[in-house]
Parts: C-alpha cells; structure tokens; sequence
C-alpha cells in the first residue's frame, strides 16, 4: 500500500476493509491509489477544512463583506436622514412645496417675460402668496417675471407719424424713455432729491407747467403733488432693498391732434420694494406704482416749440400700497408695526399688477384696497 507524503495510508481502513470483502465474493476492484495530483488536493482540501467557515470562501466571504458594506451604507442613511429631518424641521416648506407642486410654479415665476407688445386681456395668473424677504424682495409678486430696470422700457421702432419724420419720432422716443428712467428709476430722484434729468428734458415753453412742477418738489399738495410724475421716498423712513426696481409696461406712436404734431404714448408699472430704515428691520413691502403718460413734440416751424424738446400733455398715476391720506410728495407703503390712520380702504380689491384696462377706464377714485401687493 502505497503513502501520502505525510505518511498517511493513501488508501484508508474502511476502503480496504471493503476491498477485501469484495474480493472474498469475487466482485470487485481493488482501489486505484491515487495520483500524486490528487493527492495534493486531497491534502489542500483537507486542511482548508480545518479552517473557520467562511475564512477565504467564496460565498461565505461575499456575503460577509456585503453585510459589512450594507452597515455601512445605512449608516451614512441614517446621518442623511437625520440631517434631511433637522433640515425639514427648520424649513418645512421645503418638502411642502415640492408635495404641493408650489417649487415648480415658484421656477416657472421666475422665467423672464417676453416684451410688453399689446395691451394684456388678462391680469397676470395668481401665485402663492408668499412674503417678499430681504434676499427675495419680489417673491410672491408677478413682477418676479418682469425686467429689471430701465431694461423694461423698450423703445420700439421709429417711424414717421402725424408729419414728423422718422428722426424726430426716434429723438421722441428715446427723450420719453430718458424721462421715465430719469423720474422713476434714478437713484437720487428716489431718495427724494430734485429730478434735474427729468425736468432738462421738458420744454421751457411749456411755461406755467413747469412752473407748476417745481413747486409740487418745494411745497406739495393733494392737487400739485410731485408723486403724480415722480417716484419718491424719505430716505430717513425708507429705504429700497436692494438696486433692482422692477418694470413691465410698453411705449407706442400715435399722430398728434394737428398736423405737424406726434403723441409718445407711455404705459408702465413700477414694483419697489422697501424696508423701514432703522438698523434691524426686516418686513419688506412692496408699493405698486403704475403710470400713463402722454408725451407730445411738434414741429417748431409750424407750433411754439423747442426741437428736441418734449412736451407733457396728459398723465395719470395709481399708487397702490401708499398712504392714502398723506399728501407730502412722498411714497408711504404700509407696514405692520404701522398704526392705522386716514379712511380704511374699502371697494372691491383692485389688482395692481393688472394692466389689462386703460387708467381712464379702470382707475378706482379714493382709498381702495388690493387683492394683492
């Protein structure tokens, strides 16, 4: 009988045994000692049997190292979900505008519009009513959509009108945007200081109504008020958040009543957002300032008129968000800390981002109120 090389029967007791029973019966093989081949893999076999289960095993191992990877894995799950937990409870509207659909329509608000063309059929489309912030002064508005700036008063293309040529109307046009950005957008016309810009633009031979509006800058009225022209605040009470002023609106030609006469049509709204200004404030209101002017040039060698020059020859305002009773030139939006005064507003809540009607024919007369701000 032939050995391992550990010294061990190649062929074992029990085989043997039944080799020899065999043989007695006359049936049989005697067992084939095995090959030096086998012998090494037997003996391999043997002592890697002897090893813990799974210690270098194929499945055993995979599955060891899966569940040491899943308890990793959901560890770091749960340090997210506890984070998500903390996140939700400190910003709930997180999760509630994504359930709601609220976060799509807040990214749809904030697409750009395209220019103003045509008189709109319809008031701009409800949004949440979210507040306005100090990082998001416009939030809840429609006008998140409008342009910012002197960027919303596009000037459309010149041509001639009403025996103007196509060069005056151009010069017109722009004058009139210089006027509306001058009035309405400047800086230091804001902060309540004269608008030089404004009023350089103006004809001097409109005399007496000049006259009229330096006076309303000096000494206002309810009658001879600066706000029916000019966009202004004290700047000890009020101050702007941020340096955008939002603006939607459009500017159009139309003939003048007699020949040699142009009219530079304007219809624009204007959203500023303030803050009281005192260290510390943080309530945003937004005042809603929506202007129809018409601006008119003539021909000087027909009329008495300056070239280059424009004259004013209609204008209509609507301050929504602005004391109604308070008449000192400047804009007064309401905030909460606020006590009442004046006439409670009362009538059917007013729009102010509508611009579907003409202020001739949609305007309300008083102390309104507003459906939104």
């Amino acid at each position: 009988m032939g050995t391992n090389n550990d010294d061990r029967p190649a062929v074992s007791d029990e085989e043997w045994a039944r080799f020899m029973e065999q043989a007695e019966a006359g049936a049989g093989q005697a067992p084939r000692e095995p090959s030096a081949r086998a012998r090494r893999v037997t003996a391999r076999l043997r002592n890697e049997s002897a090893e813990p289960p799974g210690w270098r095993t194929g499945p055993a191992w995979q599955q060891m190292q899966g569940r040491g990877r899943g308890r990793r894995l959901k560890a770091a799950a749960a340090v997210v979900f506890i984070a998500a937990l903390a996140l939700i409870t400190v910003r709930p509207e997180l999760v509630i505008d994504r359930v709601t659909g609220k976060a799509a329509q807040d990214d749809t608000a904030r697409e750009p519009l395209p220019a103003e063309t045509a008189r709109p059929s319809a008031p701009p489309s409800a949004l949440y009513p979210d507040r306005p912030t100090l990082k998001e002064p416009f939030k809840g508005s429609p006008a998140l959509q409008w342009a910012d700036g002197a960027a919303g008063i596009e000037v459309p293309e010149a041509e001639a009108v009403g025996g103007m040529s196509k060069e005056q109307v151009a010069d017109a046009l722009e004058k009139a945007k210089q006027f509306l950005v001058a009035a309405n957008l400047d800086p230091a016309t804001l902060r309540g200081e004269r608008p030089g810009a404004a009023l350089a633009l103006l004809d001097p031979k409109l005399g007496e109504q000049v006259g009229r509006l330096e006076q309303s800058l000096t000494a206002p009225t309810k009658e001879n008020d600066p706000l029916h022209l000019f966009s202004r605040v004290k700047p000890t009470e009020l101050k702007p958040v941020g340096d955008v002023v939002k603006v939607r609106g459009r500017m159009w030609v139309e003939p003048g009543k007699e020949a040699g006469q142009a009219n530079v049509l304007a219809d624009y709204t204007f959203v500023y957002p303030f803050v009281k200004a005192r260290p510390g404030a943080e309530q945003v209101e937004r005042t809603i300032v929506r202007r129809e002017i018409t601006f008119s040039i003539a021909d000087p060698r027909k009329w008495q008129a300056t070239a280059g020059r424009i004259w004013l020859e209609k204008f209509n305002v609507d301050l929504a968000n602005s004391a109604c009773d308070v008449h000192d030139g400047f804009l007064h939006p309401v905030f909460d800390e606020d006590a009442p005064t004046g006439p409670t507003p009362s009538g059917t809540p007013v729009d102010p981002y509508d611009r579907s009607t003409s202020m001739d024919t949609g305007g309300q007369e008083g102390c309104g109120s507003l459906s939104r701000s």
